[in-house]
């Protein structure tokens, strides 16, 4: 039986030795292939195994890079329909909201109708508590050039509505200004039930948080003007009314376009987006209209200042920092709605 073993043993090991790779008998000592045939060197197991997960590696990155790309700006033909024709196309790659209805009085019967107030609210008083404190610094300042100067003011203005609509579009909107309101209003984003609250709460808001700053520093923000808007010395009522109408219109222009249905389609993965421009564009017209207004923008910010300052050469021109804006935000809708949205005069047979 051992014998019979060892036979086989030698046999299975001759059959193997017949059977081996290309690799093995390459390595055997006194085997020699033949030239005509090439000796093929097989990949070792480990090796194949790390290729194979590396292409597995690679073909998941480039199937995240379809992904992307799909889902990111490229998803979106740039060949759009263009005047009347862009409001009748079935194929939209994106959701227009419907117009609001001019009164909606259940929404008087909704927590989100109160709540969207009161963020306005407490939006309004934290942009009129920092920014008429940065004015005081600066306008109280013994030496201009230890302040922030005009720069810092407009910062503080563009930067505080960067923030504040950041923290509140998602619940009120984030318009944080009457002007802004009524121009949605008008491009009927938004009930009239909805604008007069909104703008009465702002109103609320802009004299509190100009309030707090007075109580804070009385004799500092009595003697400095009082953050209130008025034309400056040099200028006439018609430059400042105009300086308003045209300010008002960039911000409330950039609104429309930052909030865009068809913009918020392509960007909604960037959400910062909305307020970085808005608050950009309130920078902007900061520094091009501190030295003729002030600056105002903004009827509830011109409206805490002046209540809470309270002299007759704040009211003398306040009439402008309501008149300007307003108009100023009509334009901006009638522009971004007729003009760029291209609504259609007529209807299609």
């Amino acid at each position: 039986e051992t014998t019979q073993r060892r036979s086989s043993g030698k046999l299975g090991n001759k059959q193997a030795k017949q059977q081996a790779s290309p690799l093995l008998l390459a390595v055997t000592p006194g085997h020699h292939p033949p030239s005509s045939s090439p000796v093929v060197l097989p990949e070792p197991p480990l090796r194949r195994a790390a290729t194979t997960f590396r292409r597995g590696q690679w073909a998941a990155a480039m199937e995240g890079k379809e992904e992307d790309v799909r889902l990111g700006a490229n998803k979106y033909s740039e060949r759009q329909p263009i005047g009347t024709a862009a409001q009748g196309s079935e194929d939209k790659d994106y959701k227009e909201p419907p117009p609001a209805p001019l009164f909606e009085p259940g929404e008087l019967k909704s927590w989100s109708f109160y709540r969207a107030g009161i963020a306005e609210f407490m939006a309004t008083f934290l942009f009129l508590y920092v920014t008429i404190l940065t004015v005081m610094g600066y306008s109280g300042a013994a030496s201009k050039c230890a302040t922030v100067g005009i720069q810092g003011i407009a910062w503080s203005f563009g930067g505080m509505i960067f923030a504040l609509v950041y923290c509140t579009a998602g619940i009120s909107g984030g318009h944080i200004n009457p002007a802004v309101t009524f121009g949605l209003f008008l491009a009927r984003k938004l009930s009239l039930t909805r604008a007069v609250f909104y703008i009465i709460m702002q109103c609320l808001g802009a004299i509190c948080g100009a309030g707090v700053v007075k109580g804070f520093q009385q004799g500092l923000y009595m003697g400095n003007g009082g953050g209130a808007n008025v034309v400056a010395p040099g200028y006439t009522k018609g430059s400042g009314l105009g300086a308003e109408i045209i300010g008002t219109f960039v911000l409330v222009y950039t609104v429309f376009s930052a909030t865009d249905a068809k913009r918020n389609a392509r960007d909604s993965h960037v959400p910062i987006l909305a307020p970085l421009p808005i608050g950009f564009a309130v920078f902007l017209v900061h520094l091009a209209t501190i030295p003729i207004t002030g600056t105002g923008i903004n009827p509830a910010r011109s409206l805490g200042a002046a209540i809470i300052y309270n002299r007759e050469h704040a009211w003398s021109d306040h009439w402008i920092f309501w008149v300007g804006p307003f108009i100023g935000a009509a334009l901006a809708a009638v522009y971004h709605q007729v003009v760029i949205r291209a609504i259609p005069f007529k209807t299609k047979s």
